[in-house]
């Protein structure tokens, strides 16, 4: 069934595919951001907004009547502003966003957090009860972002506890990786994917997660299609089927975090460290892409 979707933060890095796969799926496209991107889609409306003036977002909804709602847009990239703003802005743009979809009428709202909300990486230590993490997991977040994406979570929560006429989904999306990235092109980090494998230490940093962005878009439209099978304010890992690394984790994590050395036996072979179980037995959802298809040959060994 054809959807009218507006896709918050149309224009970044995820956005942008998920734009395009929302448009090749039938979709009626409204793309908001506050700048347009450099390449439009055919078949899309691109309209410039500050998400974060809740009254202009209001207007913006009600005038654009979506049926559906995908909220993309934050600032991306820990420690990239002061923390004050991350936070600010991100848990902003948040309500901002999912108060205007149920003001506008929207029955579909899917909320964009993070597996950053864990805590790996903390400087007070992190252990998790388990390896590979999953839903029932607590997160620990650490930093303004990995807090601003557990706000989001829990906006939708709150909202989907005011309505039951209004489906709200949250969904963790592992490190993106865009299309032209396969082909060289430098990742979130500054580095690119060959580099990244080469040396293990940098995918470390996100306990080895990965997803292509074209993953994270049949994921989204498998989510809105089977919006309705799912318990209100839900929330799901989204993530490849293997670890981003060469070894299998099972001997990089306690490489790389002695502290759990004990929990990581069971990652052997190309296991991650993050489980989409939940995704495919609630929603039907697997990926269909990795870096040992994806990558471009000539990077690839």
């Amino acid at each position: 069934m054809s959807e009218r979707v507006i896709i918050t933060g149309g224009s970044g890095r995820l956005g942008r595919s998920v734009v395009a796969g929302f448009v090749e799926a039938g979709h009626d496209v409204f793309s908001l951001d506050r700048s347009m991107p450099e390449d439009p889609a055919e078949g899309v409306s691109y309209r410039s907004i500050d998400l974060l003036d809740a009254a202009a977002t209001k207007t913006l909804f009600e005038e654009l009547t979506p049926t559906a709602v995908v909220s993309l847009a934050a600032i991306a990239v820990p420690f990239s502003a002061p923390e004050e703003v991350i936070l600010r802005t991100n848990a902003g743009i948040a309500h901002s966003v999912t108060a205007a979809a149920v003001a506008s009428g929207a029955k579909k709202v899917i909320i964009a957090s993070s597996p950053s909300i864990m805590g790996y990486g903390s400087p007070a230590g992190w252990v998790p009860p388990r390896l590979p993490l999953d839903e029932d997991v607590t997160p620990q977040p650490w930093h303004a972002y990995g807090l601003s994406k557990y706000v989001a979570e829990q906006v939708a929560a709150m909202f989907a506890q005011q309505r039951d006429d209004v489906k709200f989904i949250s969904f963790r999306p592992c490190y993106v990786i865009a299309p032209e990235e396969w082909a060289g092109a430098p990742t979130q980090q500054g580095h690119t994917i060959a580099e990244r494998l080469e040396d293990p230490a940098l995918s470390a940093v996100a306990l080895f997660n990965y997803v292509d962005a074209r993953d994270v878009t049949d994921f989204l439209l498998t989510a809105l299609a089977n919006i309705d099978r799912v318990r209100n304010g839900e929330v799901f890992f989204v993530g490849a089927k293997d670890a981003m690394a060469r070894r299998p984790l099972a001997e990089l994590v306690p490489e790389h975090f002695p502290a759990l050395a004990h929990l990581a036996g069971g990652l052997i072979g190309d296991s991650p460290a993050f489980s989409i179980r939940k995704a495919k037995e609630v929603l039907g959802w697997e990926p269909t892409r990795s870096w040992r298809t994806e990558l471009v040959a000539e990077l690839r060994d």
